[in-house]
């Protein structure tokens, strides 16, 4: 065997050398070079700081200006979320008429879009800046504030929250098949068999759909039909059936006419009401805290949570000990 050598030269383009002396000369001129550039660059901030201030540059946006676009940002936000939310709430409306005329379902969907696509935002209709999430809404008072609608399913041995919800509409019958669904959840995660009897709700609550979707989850619907004056006592209903041809409101009225649903309706002030007093006097529960859609749905399930703790513990319930040996 045979062992040699070749000088195979390097890349042209990489080669870059330089003498020991030269590095020496390099390395000083450089030195002094860059001690220069930070003197200088050390006086231009100093006289900067002098002149605008220890954080600012003097090339920022003048402070009308700079004011002036972020609200023009907010403005722009604000604005496109209220197109959204007449948008969304058209295509709403759109289909709870569709399915109470019955229309089937691909009908349905293109009445909703073109209510969607030709809504128009009302020149009084407002945003809020503080928390764009939030709707304006009555509230018990007779004003307007801007609020989130709080949803809760309760029950009536213990007024514990079953189910809970939170809103940006202030239209409650629409929250009302999510609830259904949300309650069937609970109760399968519980362990819980079966169903209850009967719901009670008031007339914010109805829609043919509704008493639909009730009756089809195994539940006896009792939902008023509509609101009574102040004393006003509705005229109590005939015995037997109801008579042929009615609609479907007009044969929940008959019902809640009944001697049973007058008495089972009676109840719902007594089960569901306080549930709501109670929340808002003893945890301040009638003004969220925190903003935003998500943030405000956690903060309204936390009370719901807290209620049914309370409950529980007034309830004078114990966990079992396990036996010891």
């Amino acid at each position: 065997m045979a062992l040699d050598g070749t000088k195979v030269r390097a890349d042209a383009s990489r080669r870059r050398a330089m003498s020991y002396d030269r590095m020496v000369t390099a390395e000083a001129r450089l030195a002094a070079e860059v001690a220069d550039l930070l003197a200088d660059a050390e006086r231009v901030d100093a006289a900067e700081d002098a002149a605008y201030g220890a954080d600012r540059r003097g090339d920022e946006l003048p402070t009308e200006l700079a004011r002036r676009e972020s609200r023009l940002a907010a403005i722009r936000a604000a604005k496109t979320a209220l197109e959204a939310e007449h948008a969304a709430n058209a295509r709403e409306q759109a289909r709870a008429r569709a399915a109470e005329r019955g229309t089937d379902e691909a009908e349905a969907g293109a009445a909703a879009e073109a209510a969607a696509a030709t809504a128009v935002v009302p020149p009084k209709a407002q945003g809020s800046f503080t928390d764009p999430d939030a709707r304006i809404m009555k509230t018990s008072d007779g004003s307007f504030q801007y609020c989130y609608n709080g949803q809760a399913v309760v029950d009536e041995a213990h007024q514990v929250v079953l189910a809970g919800q939170l809103r940006q509409s202030g239209a409650d019958a629409p929250a009302l098949p999510d609830l259904l669904t949300r309650l069937n959840d609970f109760l399968a995660a519980a362990g819980l068999r079966g169903c209850p009897d009967r719901l009670l709700a008031d007339a914010g609550y109805f829609s043919a759909a509704n008493v639909a979707a009730t009756t089809a989850a195994g539940i006896d619907p009792l939902i008023a039909t509509g609101r009574l004056r102040h004393g006003e006592v509705p005229p109590v209903a005939p015995p037997g059936p109801p008579p042929d041809g009615l609609t479907p409101k007009q044969q929940m009225a008959h019902k809640l006419r009944t001697a049973d649903g007058r008495t089972a309706y009676a109840r719902r002030k007594a089960i569901v009401e306080p549930v709501f007093g109670q929340i808002q006097v003893a945890q301040n529960g009638d003004r969220l805290r925190l903003r935003g859609a998500a943030k405000a749905d956690f903060e309204w399930f936390f009370h719901l949570a807290c209620h049914n703790l309370r409950k529980l513990r007034n309830s004078g319930w114990t966990p079992i000990q396990p036996a010891t040996t």
